[in-house]
C-alpha cells in the first residue's frame, strides 16, 4: 500500500511538472508556428557553401534563397549543390556578373518571398549564428520579447586567421577557433511582411523599423558574445583573404584603394608577420612597403 502512493504521487508530481513546463512554454514563446528563410549573396562560395548550408539547415531554417553572384563564365553553385536544389530546400537566383548588387539582391528577396516566411535571415555567406540556449532558431525567433521587433541586430565575432598562409581542406570551426570582438558591427534578420519596405543598407536595414538586439532590448547595449552572436569567418587563410578582396564585395567598387583597406583591415585583427605579407604583395601587386617598415 505505501509503494502503491508512492508511485501515485511520483505519477503526480511528474503530471505537475509536465502542465508546468507546458505554461511555462506558453509565456515564453508563441503558440504560432513560423517560418524562416535566409537570403544571401555569393561568389566563389563552393568550397564553403555546404557547410553554410548545414549549419542554417541544421538550426531549422525552412529555405536558403542563394544569389549566385559569380562571374558570367565562372563556377556555378548547381554542380554542388544538385540535391538541395532538387529537394527544394536552396532556391538559386542567377545574379552572375553584375557588379556591386547586394541592396538589391536583398529588396529582392525580401519583396517577392515577404508574404510566405515570419523572418528573414539577411547575412553573408561566411556569417554563422551562434545561439548559446537554442539549438532550433525558430524556438529562439518565437520569443514573445521579439513580438514588437522588426528587426533583431546581432553583433559580430570576428575568427583570426590562426597564422595560416594556405587554404585546408577542413570545416572552418576547425581551422579558426580564436575570436575577437569589433565594436559596433551589426547583422540583421528581419521579419516578414512588412508593407512597401525598401533595405536601404546592410547593416541598417531601415530607420523607420523598430529594431532589438538578440535580448529584445530596443536600446543598444552591449550583449555578451557568449550567448547570441554571429561568428564571421571573414578572413580564413592568409591566401582566402587574399582570394577574396581580388574578387570584389557585393556592395563598393573594388578599386585598389579598397583592397588596400581591407589588408589594413585584415592586420588590424591578425598578426603581421613578413611572411603574410610578402604573400600579399605577391597576389595582388599591391606594394605594402609601409607595413614592412612597421615590422622593423
Amino acid at each position: 500500500m505505501k509503494f502503491f502512493l508512492n508511485l501515485k504521487a511520483k505519477k503526480l508530481l511528474i503530471i505537475l511538472i509536465l502542465m508546468l513546463l507546458i505554461i511555462l512554454h506558453k509565456i515564453i514563446f508563441n503558440s504560432k508556428n513560423i517560418k524562416v528563410c535566409l537570403c544571401v549573396l555569393a561568389k566563389l562560395e563552393n568550397k564553403y557553401i555546404i557547410q553554410y548550408i548545414e549549419h542554417y539547415k541544421k538550426i531549422g531554417v525552412d529555405k536558403m534563397f542563394i544569389y549566385d553572384n559569380n562571374d558570367l563564365n565562372g563556377e556555378k553553385f548547381d554542380f554542388v549543390l544538385l540535391e538541395y536544389i532538387k529537394k527544394k530546400y536552396v532556391e538559386v537566383i542567377n545574379f552572375r556578373g553584375k557588379i556591386s548588387p547586394q541592396i538589391k539582391m536583398l529588396n529582392d528577396c525580401y519583396k517577392k518571398n515577404n508574404k510566405n516566411y515570419d523572418w528573414f535571415i539577411l547575412f553573408d555567406s561566411d556569417e554563422y549564428i551562434e545561439l548559446k540556449y537554442f539549438n532550433n532558431i525558430k524556438l529562439f525567433l518565437n520569443q514573445k520579447k521579439f513580438n514588437k521587433c522588426d528587426i533583431i541586430y546581432f553583433r559580430r565575432a570576428f575568427q583570426i586567421d590562426a597564422n595560416k598562409i594556405k587554404y585546408e581542406n577542413k570545416s572552418l570551426s576547425e581551422r579558426f577557433t580564436t575570436s575577437v570582438y569589433p565594436v559596433l558591427t551589426y547583422k540583421p534578420i528581419l521579419k516578414g511582411n512588412i508593407s512597401n519596405l525598401h533595405i536601404h543598407g546592410v547593416h541598417r536595414i531601415n530607420s523607420k523599423l523598430k529594431f532589438c538586439n538578440s535580448f529584445g532590448k530596443s536600446k543598444d547595449k552591449t550583449p555578451d558574445f557568449k550567448v547570441n552572436f554571429i561568428k564571421h569567418y571573414c578572413f580564413k587563410s592568409t591566401e582566402e583573404f587574399i582570394e577574396k578582396i581580388n574578387r570584389g564585395d557585393g556592395v563598393f567598387n573594388n578599386t585598389e584603394g579598397l583592397k588596400l583597406n581591407k589588408i589594413y583591415f585584415y592586420f588590424k585583427y591578425n598578426k603581421m608577420t613578413l611572411e603574410k605579407i610578402n604573400y600579399i604583395e605577391n597576389k595582388t601587386g599591391i606594394s605594402l612597403l609601409s607595413l614592412k617598415k612597421k615590422l622593423k
